[in-house]
């Protein structure tokens, strides 16, 4: 699998960076880990947009899907006529939240160019990747995924405070995209997200291989996070940036 980071702000765009938005590849498909605001645009970095075979929501919150708009735009008005519907995995109310973000009625809403689908705890399957869900502590209905292809395994966090579902999914896998928004003593929000060094324990715990801190916000010190993880996580970790490559 080859992982590339299309974006990875936390909670709002940076200066020099989009929020949330991964793109995944296997034997020829292109699956997309989250789309948030200013994503869509990055993305055209690393890919044709009409390659995407499918987008996997984590959540709903806005730095985590609001560029689905933009995406239905491209695929419901392109030039050469709409693009075949794509998958849309996500929680239940994806459809109706993003018509609402996009300022339509829900029917027909965005379905035209979207094929949505709802995410449950456990396994679904796109193309040569086999995708294993799991609730995670969040404000709202949240998931994290383990992806598997070719033998390799990579976990995306989501958003997520301490979870024992990811270390869980976790447990041994090549390598761990795990948020860590707060700073250690400084952020005391409970059931929110993770600091770096929760974020390291987590790894920790589940003996990935590999721990890049991700969904950091432009106002918190990453090199900070990147330093208390490494405390708590005995393995190689690193900061995620944008256009960084992780053969998986």
């Amino acid at each position: 699998m080859k992982l590339t980071v299309a974006g990875c702000s936390g909670s709002y765009p940076g200066p020099h960076a989009a929020c949330s938005c991964y793109l995944v590849e296997a034997d020829g498909v292109r699956i997309l880990l989250d789309l948030g605001n200013g994503a869509l645009g990055s993305v055209q970095h690393h890919t044709d947009l009409a390659d995407i075979d499918a987008v996997v929501l984590s959540h709903l919150h806005a730095d985590h899907c609001l560029d689905l708009c933009g995406f239905y735009v491209y695929r419901n008005y392109h030039p050469e006529g709409r693009l075949p519907r794509m998958p849309v995995w996500g929680p239940a109310g994806t459809a109706d939240r993003l018509a609402r973000a996009y300022d339509i009625p829900g029917e027909p809403g965005l379905t035209e160019a979207f094929d949505f689908r709802t995410i449950d705890p456990g396994v679904f399957e796109i193309g040569p990747f086999r995708i294993t869900a799991g609730h995670v502590n969040h404000p709202v209905e949240s998931f994290a995924f383990r992806v598997e292809a070719g033998g390799r395994s990579l976990v995306y966090s989501g958003d997520t405070a301490e979870s024992e579902t990811l270390v869980h999914l976790a447990t041994d896998s090549d390598l761990l995209l795990c948020e860590a928004s707060f700073t250690d003593g400084r952020d005391t929000f409970p059931d929110v997200h993770l600091n770096g060094r929760e974020a390291g324990e987590h790894a920790e715990r589940a003996g990935t291989r590999r721990l890049v801190l991700t969904h950091i916000p432009p106002w918190t010190d990453g090199e900070r996070n990147l330093d208390d993880a490494r405390k708590a996580y005995s393995g190689p970790a690193e900061l995620a940036a944008p256009g960084a490559v992780y053969e998986v």
